[in-house]
C-alpha cells in the first residue's frame, strides 16, 4: 500500500497504484496519524497479513478486498483499520471502509479566514469524506467564487516590485468580470514567487481545476478535483497569512531597533 493513500485519502477516492501479483511483496508502510489514546500524532505499523480477511489470496484479474490493521507503536493499544478495494486490472485502489472514520478536520487559519464561509467548506469536507465528489466539488467551487476577490486583493502586498504595477492593473480588470476562471486567468502569471513552491503555480492549477466544470465529469473525477481545490485554497491562505505575519514581525523588530538607536 501507500503512506499518502492511507493517511490522507477519503473513502472511495481512487489512488493509482500498481498492485503486485504476489501478496508477500505488497508494501506495508508505517503511517503517522493521531492516536486517540496518546492524544497526539504517532507512528502506526501494520500488524496483520493481507490474507487474513475477505478470503484474499493473490490478486488476479478479479475484484479483491483487503483489510489492514495498524497498531500505535507508542501505547501498543490503539488500532486503526482500513478496508481497501483492489481493481480488477490491479491498477488502482480505494478505501471503502475506515475506522476511526476519516477525520473531518479543518485548518485553523483557513477556518478563521473563511469566517462565514467556513460552514460551507465543512460541508465540502463531509461530502469528500463520504466519496460524494460532485457535492464536494460544488461546495469548494462555491467558496472559491465567493472569496476570490478578497484572496486576489490580499496577494497585492506580496507581489514583487517589478510586477506590482502590472498586477494592480490586472487586479482592476478582475473587478469587471464575475467569472472566477477569468479573474484567475488575468493574474495567475503575476503570482509572487513566495506563493509558487518549486515553481508550481497554484492559481494556474486552480484555474485548470475550476475549468473542468461539473457537467461532463464523473463523481470520481470531481472527487479528485475537489481535493485539489481544497489543498490549493488551504496553501494560498496559509502562505498569505504567514508571509504577512512574518513581514509584520520584521517591521516591528526594525522599528524597535531604530527607536532604541535614536535614544542613544
Amino acid at each position: 500500500m501507500d503512506k499518502e493513500f492511507l493517511e490522507e485519502y477519503s473513502l472511495f477516492r481512487r489512488f493509482n497504484f500498481s498492485v503486485p501479483r504476489t501478496m508477500d511483496i505488497i508494501p506495508t508502510p508505517p503511517i503517522n496519524m493521531i492516536c486517540r489514546n496518546c492524544g497526539n500524532l504517532q507512528t502506526f505499523n501494520m500488524i496483520n497479513k493481507y490474507s487474513q480477511f475477505y478470503g484474499y489470496s493473490n490478486p488476479k484479474s478479479a475484484d479483491e478486498k483487503v483489510r489492514l490493521i495498524y497498531l500505535c507503536q507508542s501505547c501498543r493499544q490503539f488500532k486503526r483499520q482500513f478496508d481497501v478495494y483492489i481493481s480488477p486490472e490491479l491498477d488502482y485502489i480505494y478505501k471503502f471502509g475506515q475506522y476511526p472514520e476519516w477525520e473531518i478536520k479543518m485548518d485553523k487559519n483557513l477556518e478563521s479566514t473563511l469566517g462565514k464561509h467556513a460552514k460551507t467548506f465543512r460541508k465540502g469536507l463531509v461530502c469528500e469524506s463520504q466519496g460524494y465528489g460532485i457535492g464536494a466539488f460544488s461546495y469548494y467551487r462555491r467558496i472559491t467564487e465567493e472569496i476570490i476577490d478578497e484572496l486576489l486583493d490580499s496577494i497585492t502586498d506580496l507581489v514583487e516590485e517589478v510586477n506590482k504595477v502590472e498586477y494592480k492593473i490586472a487586479l482592476e480588470k478582475t473587478k469587471q468580470t464575475r467569472v472566477t476562471q477569468d479573474k484567475i486567468d488575468l493574474v495567475k502569471d503575476l503570482l509572487p514567487s513566495i506563493l509558487k513552491p518549486n515553481g508550481m503555480n497554484p492559481l494556474g492549477v486552480l484555474h485548470s481545476e475550476l475549468s473542468e466544470g461539473l457537467h461532463a465529469e464523473t463523481d470520481q473525477a470531481c472527487l479528485e478535483n475537489a481535493s485539489h481545490i481544497k489543498s490549493i485554497l488551504t496553501f494560498l491562505i496559509n502562505q498569505i497569512i504567514q508571509s504577512k505575519e512574518s513581514a509584520k514581525g520584521f517591521t516591528e523588530s526594525m522599528k524597535s531597533l531604530l527607536e532604541k538607536k535614536s535614544k542613544k
